[in-house]
């Protein structure tokens, strides 16, 4: 009877982890499932079915290849800059890029849609750029990950031309936070005495609607030689 009750209780224990283990396994496939359901997915559809251009034709500029939405470089004035079909007011973007040698591009949010101003004046933007390869001196607030001519970029490591970043852009209006590469790097509040001193004090000072609207598209900017992949959101 020793016997038996000493091969007992192993064997209760190991039955014990092995329901434990279960119910782990199935409380992480919810999650994960629960996770899955909150973000959609903007990169997975070669039509590009969720995208149009800002300035309304038809999509030309880009391709879609093995996952990865393609830029051709066409310039900045050059209307062949994405927009998402829907329009967002409180979220999170999740996306990783690439950029070729001397090139530049952006990411916009809160997008208003416009026949008469270029997107660069429609809404904020997150600096892409080939910081160490572009042809001429930039101010702090032009580099990558920065608001554009707002917010310079604090403690940013911008991986090597050719290699991915991974941006998080966070909007829960009024506050905004850029990150890259994990690193939280800027940090702002829509009408803030800072903020609208920083609009008067540069670019947007003759732009009297930049950075008003509270809701808007998500954009892609076809300004150079840029790579997009895993383009996610979630609304919060």
């Amino acid at each position: 009877m020793k016997i038996i009750r000493t091969l007992s209780l192993p064997m209760s224990a190991l039955l014990l982890l092995s329901c434990s283990a279960n119910d782990q396994a199935k409380t992480e496939k919810v999650s994960t499932e629960i996770q899955s359901e909150e973000w959609t997915m903007l990169s997975e559809d070669s039509t590009l079915a969720q995208w149009e251009m800002y300035e309304g034709n038809e999509i030309r500029g880009w391709k879609w290849e093995n996952g990865e939405l393609q830029a051709s470089g066409a310039g900045w004035d050059a209307g062949e800059d994405l927009i998402t079909k829907q329009s967002y007011s409180n979220f999170e973007l999740n996306l990783e890029w690439k950029i070729a040698e001397a090139n530049s591009s952006g990411i916009f949010y809160l997008v208003e849609k416009s026949d008469s101003i270029p997107i660069y004046e429609s809404a904020p933007e997150y600096q892409v750029l080939d910081d160490k390869g572009w042809p001429t001196e930039m101010k702090p607030n032009q580099l990558t990950a920065g608001s554009y001519a707002m917010y310079a970029p604090e403690g940013a490591e911008v991986k090597p031309v050719g290699e991915w970043n991974t941006t998080k852009i966070i909007v829960h209006y009024p506050h905004v936070e850029h990150w890259l590469n994990g690193k939280k790097v800027v940090e702002y509040e829509f009408g803030s005495e800072d903020w609208t001193a920083r609009k008067a004090a540069d670019k947007w000072a003759e732009v009297p609607g930049y950075g008003l609207a509270t809701s808007g598209h998500i954009g892609l900017q076809n300004a150079g030689l840029v790579t997009y992949r895993n383009v996610k959101i979630k609304e919060l």
